[in-house]
């Protein structure tokens, strides 16, 4: 897997190993891909823009440091070469935030006398040629929902023809909004290049990261940033969908929403940078999404403006990634019953009780409405549910799913405790006593000397690891450290993690779920196997892609990437434990 994904907090793409733009929906993440070249057959794919040099030999990508701005350069077998710098614009201008649906390309000749060709295949309806109207200099698609315009200086008969020309200056393409360009093309444009590259670094530049594999964290911030949709807050699981979990498995989803579990583990992983506004911004949509359900059961995921019904059909002009489909548009998952989500909102808004920092620190009427939440974790911890992994066709009263209501209600006694509210807090933490008292003795297994993934079974699952990272156990704990060594022995092939190694709805899986290994790595850690923590990290840090990234999983037998891309849950993992396992700055000398 070699994608590198550029974006605004707006839209984005995905830009393949020969600068290929082929994946990019607008007008935002969970929209109608312009591009869907990744998921299309190659003899009739549409949805793609290429920047080709005829007779290319040698293609090499980078981005610009502490960005997600893209150069591609390619060079001929006579040395002739040229650099294609691809971005989306985002910047502030005239006091706004100024993140257009809106893709920019700059080409320029850097040695010899280079020919190029542009060719621009605009999608429509999943997979479906558009229509077109041109211009003196510009060209218009005519997509089912919207129209985008690219407005460039290049001729335009020469990219309707596509055909190969001479590069002898640089040209500028703007493909966006159907409306007219504002100002000269290519000062507007090298303006938005300077503005969207110092707003980037000037990001990057109040994070706080470890001393240790900065770039890896600094790559895997700017691309969790990049999964948030900033006019909402939501933040969405991966930018793709229906990449498949393993070759022919049917296993391929839609990711492209807000899972409040996913974005929950996002904004605890940036939290620990200091990256404070994607955790304004989401907790702005958590309030509108209680809000709006009116202290009724919370969906496991919702669209980026905060839609539920999100129906799942297949799209079937497209055959899939390697002709590997389905590919599905929605998800079922919506209509499921996931009680983690509980816990999950509670966390992510609590840090607004103790954070002083924050531009809206919570108070006593956030609690109140936040205490609707923990009603709903209490009345149904112990009652079963879908689970974090969303089985389809069975339920089961899961350890995780209970323990994160659990810490539902933990946390809001600790919320209470700050707001001085003395007997909210007592309530709540009588609460959270019953509730660990019920799930410490329906999930132990007292012949098998561990915990139970089910309070019915005796199951083992990964998500049994995250009981040290709830605070429900202590690393130190017996009951703990027996049920780490069951599930490392259960579960671990090689250097990966099964996320659970029996039949599902559609048979055994076949890969290893990345984040898993890195919960594994977190405990390691923990119980003072640090040594091994830092090795197993370090192997997965070598299985990134050349961008810098991670899908959802991972062949444990060949090391191939599979799974959404890039997966925020992964990302996660990467930065959570750099920070863990990194030596301090106190060592620098």
């Amino acid at each position: 897997m070699n994608l590198w994904p550029i974006g605004n907090c707006q839209v984005s793409a995905l830009i393949d190993r020969t600068g290929r733009f082929v994946w990019g929906c607008v007008p935002r993440v969970d929209g109608d891909p312009a591009f869907s070249a990744l998921l299309d057959r190659e003899d009739t794919e549409t949805g793609f823009w290429t920047i080709e040099l005829d007779g290319a030999v040698k293609t090499e990508q980078h981005y610009l440091r502490n960005t997600p701005i893209l150069v591609t350069r390619h060079e001929d077998a006579g040395g002739n070469a040229v650099e294609v710098i691809d971005f989306c614009p985002r910047f502030v201008r005239n006091d706004r935030d100024y993140r257009p649906t809106a893709f920019v390309r700059i080409v320029r000749p850097v040695a010899g006398s280079p020919r190029i060709r542009v060719v621009l295949r605009v999608a429509t309806d999943w997979g479906h040629p558009t229509s077109i109207t041109a211009g003196s200099n510009h060209i218009r698609y005519l997509m089912r929902d919207q129209t985008l315009r690219l407005t460039t200086n290049a001729a335009i008969d020469r990219l309707r023809n596509e055909q190969y020309f001479r590069l002898e200056r640089p040209l500028h393409f703007f493909l966006g909004p159907d409306e007219s360009f504002a100002g000269k093309l290519e000062y507007e444009v090298g303006m938005m290049f300077d503005r969207t590259r110092d707003e980037w670094r000037h990001w990057v530049r109040g994070l706080a990261i470890p001393l240790e594999w900065q770039e890896v964290v600094i790559r895997a911030a700017i691309t969790l940033k990049l999964c948030q949709h900033e006019e909402t807050g939501a933040i969405v699981a991966a930018m793709t969908t229906s990449l498949p979990e393993h070759a022919d498995s049917e296993r391929n989803w839609d990711y492209r929403y807000c899972w409040i579990r996913d974005a929950y583990y996002t904004v605890q992983a940036l939290n620990r940078l200091g990256a404070l506004d994607v955790l304004e911004s989401y907790l702005e949509y958590l309030r509108n999404i209680v809000d709006q359900e009116g202290g009724d059961h919370i969906r496991p995921l919702y669209g980026v403006a905060g839609e539920a019904p999100l129906p799942e059909r297949f799209a079937e002009r497209l055959a899939g990634y390697r002709g590997m489909g389905p590919v599905r548009v929605g998800n079922q998952a919506y209509e499921q019953v996931q009680h983690d989500a509980y816990g999950q909102i509670v966390l992510s808004n609590v840090q607004a009780f103790h954070d002083t920092r924050l531009y809206r620190v919570a108070g006593e009427d956030d609690f109140r409405a936040l205490e609707q939440v923990g009603e709903l974790a209490w009345q149904v911890y112990d009652q079963p549910d879908a689970g974090l992994w969303e089985l389809r066709t069975r339920t089961a009263v899961h350890t995780y799913s209970a323990a994160m209501c659990w810490a539902a209600c933990d946390r809001l006694a600790g919320a209470a405790r700050a707001l001085g509210l003395d007997e909210r807090c007592r309530f709540w933490n009588d609460r959270a006593t019953a509730m660990r008292a019920r799930i410490e003795t329906a999930a132990w297994r007292p012949d098998t000397d561990r915990m139970s993934a089910t309070f019915e079974g005796d199951d083992l699952d990964a998500s049994l690891i995250e009981l040290l990272d709830l605070r429900f156990f202590a690393p130190d704990d017996p009951r703990f450290q027996s049920t780490l060594a069951a599930v490392e022995r259960g579960l671990r092939r090689g250097s990966y993690m099964l996320r659970y190694d029996s039949e599902d709805d559609f048979g055994l899986p076949a890969t290893a779920f990345n984040v898993c290994t890195f919960w594994l790595i977190e405990a390691l850690h923990a119980t003072g196997r640090r040594d091994d923590a830092r090795a197993l990290f370090e192997e997965m840090v070598a299985r990134r892609t050349p961008a810098g990234l991670l899908s959802e999983d991972i062949d444990p037998a060949t090391g191939e990437l599979w799974g959404n891309y890039p997966q925020t849950y992964s990302l996660v993992g990467l930065i959570n434990c750099a920070v863990l396992l990194s030596e301090p700055w106190s060592k620098v000398r």
